[in-house]
């Protein structure tokens, strides 16, 4: 991510860690699997809504912990207060943009794919956030 992000045009390079670009395309895939897997539940096993939009962000969101851990973030900190960390992160993620703004938004008639979307977005600027200021910041002194 480092080499792709010294490379970014219009000085975006001197402002885009590489952990966000690693989060963008981690999240990326991990929020399509989210999506696949809603409307599997949803459109085929054919559960309500919040039970597929719940069952599918918990899944996509181990596979996120598990990839950003690993693969963005780099972490060797122990796993298991970083696991509790998290588990409360997505918990007041759950709370608040999924079931607040995607469930919301779907009850109010926006089409289901659509407000998940909507929660997508929200979610995402948190998640980030979150996960580089809280979960796996650097604690390392210089």
């Amino acid at each position: 991510m480092e080499t792709v992000v010294r490379r970014l045009p219009f000085g975006l390079a001197r402002v885009v860690p590489p952990s966000l670009l690693g989060f963008a395309v981690i999240n990326g895939f991990t929020f399509a699997v989210d999506l696949l897997l809603l409307t599997l539940l949803h459109s085929v096993v054919g559960l309500p809504v919040p039970v597929s939009f719940t069952i599918a962000y918990v899944l996509a969101f181990g596979l996120s912990f598990v990839l950003n851990r690993a693969m963005n973030f780099r972490s060797h900190a122990p796993v298991g207060p970083q696991a509790v960390l998290y588990g409360v992160a997505i918990l007041v993620n759950y709370l608040a943009f999924i079931l607040g703004v995607g469930s919301g938004l779907a009850a109010l008639g926006v089409q289901y794919h659509l407000s998940r979307l909507a929660a997508g977005m929200c979610e995402a600027v948190y998640m980030y956030c979150v996960m580089r200021w809280v979960i796996f910041r650097d604690t390392r002194t210089p």
